[in-house]
């Protein structure tokens, strides 16, 4: 094959300086101020107005997905008023600031343009005083502050002028489109922008008059949680970060520590106001809600959907927003899951048709589960953790539910299940209204140690059947002996 090159026609090439000399003025005047640093950034002309446009957009959806808001209006109001106490302080404090608690046990926290910050419940129950939750709000102020998501946008901008440009010289009839507003809203920080956040962070917690060392202390509690959370789910400990707040906030303690002290300015310690927060958190609901089900050593107890299952000693039950998983040992697992069919089916057929369709399934066969109808199969797969026996259960529960269980064992193990597996098959059951009414939430109880009372003493009365202590000493921040 013969490699052949030919000149570019001039009209291209005066008309790609006529597009560059174009874009150069528009640049410019797409550039604003950061009202925070006092910085020229490039916005891409995102303006204020879009700012609030997209964080009204986006606030709904974002609460909606991520657990719906928090129903106790004294922790709400709570946070609201620590919020405000610091955008106050901030270099935008006249900003319609909203300050949301989402009803999730995870431990997170976000911050959309126009002034929409969010924390979930189970950050403000992390939280060890009232300095370290408000060193988490001044963070996400300071995105807003800062206008990060406008600079991202404009740094998006920029990524596809070159895209653009070549549309035109190519002769195409438009260019793909750019990230949308709202996608760019939701993307996480670069680590330049969060270590400006954490500075701005620091400059409103010592206005507010709080210790902003609280902003490392609380980070250094996140890291024993994220490793607890996944010795909880048998991951390695690498893997933590996918559990919270570092997905889409990467940070370490030595980069906040060092933002701390180039903030500092010889300014005194502030207060920590532990007493006042713990008497606000005293009573408040933790862990799973109603709407998520509820797990009871080693049951789950749905009160809503009227359903229980239990699961063989051994297993560690993790309820997750799509499933409830139980991890057993050596590589065991149960995921029990729901699904609504379009059209009346039988279990059957959903199995071989529906749920399993591209499967080749043996030991087929239909029974009887507590008045329900149901079916069964067996497969063999490859997993990146090597082959892999599947047990699939599906339970039809009325016209369109079905319960559905699958058993994963590695084949050398599956025989030694198959009884404990059977049992837990045969565990669904519904529950009646008394039962489902008496299901109550788990909640925060502020309890002041008594003379003799040790930590096995207290972390005993911890309502889980597993890392009772290790979980004690996180929850309160105790270093583990």
């Amino acid at each position: 094959m013969t490699d052949r090159r030919t000149a570019a026609p001039a009209w291209r090439s005066r008309l790609k300086q006529a597009v560059a000399a174009a874009l150069v003025p528009a640049m410019l005047a797409a550039c604003a101020k950061s009202p925070a640093t006092g910085e020229r950034i490039f916005t891409g002309g995102f303006s204020q107005a879009d700012a609030r446009r997209v964080g009204a957009e986006q606030h709904p959806k974002l609460v909606r997905e991520f657990g719906g808001e928090f129903d106790d209006a004294d922790i709400n109001q709570y946070v609201s008023e620590l919020g405000n106490k610091l955008a106050r302080r901030s270099e935008m404090p006249g900003l319609d600031w909203r300050f949301t608690v989402i009803d999730s046990p995870i431990v997170n926290a976000f911050a959309l343009p126009g002034g929409y910050i969010h924390v979930t419940r189970g950050l403000v129950t992390l939280a060890e005083n009232e300095a370290e939750l408000a060193g988490v709000l001044g963070h996400e102020i300071g995105h807003v502050t800062a206008r990060h998501t406008a600079e991202r946008y404009g740094g998006s901008m920029l990524a596809n002028v070159a895209g653009l440009a070549g549309a035109i010289f190519l002769g195409r009839q438009a260019a793909q489109a750019i990230n949308t507003l709202s996608a760019v809203a939701l993307q996480s920080y670069s680590r330049s922008q969060e270590y400006e956040a954490d500075t701005l962070g620091v400059r409103y917690l010592r206005r507010a008059g709080y210790d902003a060392q609280a902003m490392a202390t609380f980070l250094e509690k996140l890291q024993a949680e994220s490793k607890l959370q996944a010795a909880i789910r048998g991951l390695p400990e690498e893997s933590v970060d996918q559990f919270n707040i570092m997905q889409t906030h990467p940070r370490t303690v030595d980069r906040v520590e060092k933002a701390i002290r180039e903030a500092r300015n010889g300014a005194p310690d502030g207060e920590l106001g532990r007493d006042r927060f713990l008497a606000r958190l005293d009573g408040m609901r933790v862990g799973s809600s109603p709407e998520q089900g509820f797990i009871r050593q080693q049951r789950f107890l749905h009160p809503e959907l009227r359903v229980a299952f239990e699961v063989p000693d051994g297993f560690r039950l993790i309820n997750r927003p799509d499933q409830v998983a139980a991890l057993g040992p050596d590589g065991a697992q149960i995921v029990f899951t729901m699904a609504r069919p379009d059209r009346p089916v039988d279990p059957y057929a959903y199995l071989t048709r529906d749920w399993a369709r591209d499967a080749r399934l043996a030991e087929l066969e239909r029974f009887a589960l507590d008045g329900h109808a149901a079916a069964t199969g067996r497969t063999r797969v490859r997993t990146e953790q090597g082959t892999r026996d599947l047990r699939l259960v599906a339970v039809r529960w009325d016209e369109r539910l079905f319960y559905r269980f699958m058993f994963i064992t590695p084949p050398n193990q599956t025989s030694r299940f198959a009884t404990a597996f059977r049992r837990t098959t045969h565990s669904l059951r519904a529950l009646d209204a008394d039962e489902a009414a008496g299901l109550q939430p788990l909640r925060l109880e502020i309890h002041t140690v008594q003379p003799g009372e040790t930590v096995a003493d207290l972390a005993a009365r911890m309502p889980f059947s597993d890392f009772r202590e290790r979980r004690f000493r996180v929850l309160n921040a105790l270093d583990d002996e």
